[in-house]
């Protein structure tokens, strides 16, 4: 496996506006149950999923309750602490469920909420603050690959998200090419290495490379079971965040179980 000794391979699974809480019930049960018979191994790859708000309390009691060794984390947090802001979710009310970490800046957050990079520097930061590890989302168009070239685009807005964090801080960064994303067409296993290197740099050269060599970096843009060992061959790739995959236990396993059924 490619993945560095220091760094745990992490498949997430994104579950966006799919399932209510009593089906998220039966799929976490499910996964959980999938992962056990095939023996899968949670410290070599540790599998989280990210559901909906309205079903992270039904998730966490079943987590603890039957101590299924998965993490679940928010599809989103809001910048502030508290307060009048309707319909956000503090990164205080995460952490008060377990949830282990939140997505921020996913490309449709960026696109449909007009989500700024200094709006993603905000919610990363407050992510920190309560003690939520951060899956800081970047990525570029297809406009923005043909006008600027590969990494110019995600390398900016980590550059951007990583402002004001000093110190060992625990964070994850996903790269999502946008022009992959459910087109079923992926980047190549090259075209993800290059970009997840970037990152690395770009993580090295605002925390040092003590932090950079801890920070997962993850693939996001079409991942299946078929592709996915091919993308976590390479060095700087160390897991993947999952959009349509991770809602068919099958596949979702089979993605996490990348070692076992094909050869890395």
């Amino acid at each position: 496996m490619a993945v560095n000794s220091k760094r745990t391979a992490l498949i997430a699974g994104n579950w966006k506006m799919n399932l209510d809480h009593l089906q998220s019930i039966a799929f976490v049960q499910k996964l959980a149950w999938t992962l056990k018979d095939a023996n899968h191994d949670f410290d070599a790859v540790e599998v989280s999923v990210f559901p909906p708000f309205t079903d992270l309390r039904s998730v966490q009691t079943l987590i603890a309750a039957d101590k299924l060794p998965l993490v679940f984390g928010g599809q989103d947090v809001s910048r502030h602490d508290s307060g009048a802001y309707t319909g956000e979710i503090s990164g205080a009310f995460l952490k008060a469920l377990d949830a282990s970490y939140v997505i921020i800046g996913h490309s449709e957050r960026r696109q449909y909420h007009g989500e700024t990079d200094e709006i993603v520097q905000a919610k990363t930061a407050a992510a920190i603050k309560h003690g939520v590890v951060p899956v800081v989302c970047v990525g570029e168009t297809a406009e923005d690959l043909e006008q600027h070239g590969p990494s110019a685009v995600p390398v900016a807005q980590l550059t951007t998200a990583l402002e004001g964090l000093s110190g060992a801080v625990d964070i994850v960064v996903a790269y999502e090419p946008v022009w992959a994303i459910g087109s079923g067409q992926a980047a190549t296993p090259e075209q993800a290495e290059q970009v997840c290197a970037a990152l690395r740099a770009t993580i090295a050269e605002k925390l040092g490379q003590d932090v950079a060599d801890k920070t997962r970096v993850l693939y996001g843009g079409s991942v299946k079971s078929g592709n996915i060992a091919a993308f976590m061959r390479e060095p700087n790739v160390d897991g993947a965040l999952v959009g349509g995959a991770s809602l068919d236990v099958a596949e979702f396993a089979a993605i996490a179980r990348y070692q076992k059924h094909v050869g890395v």
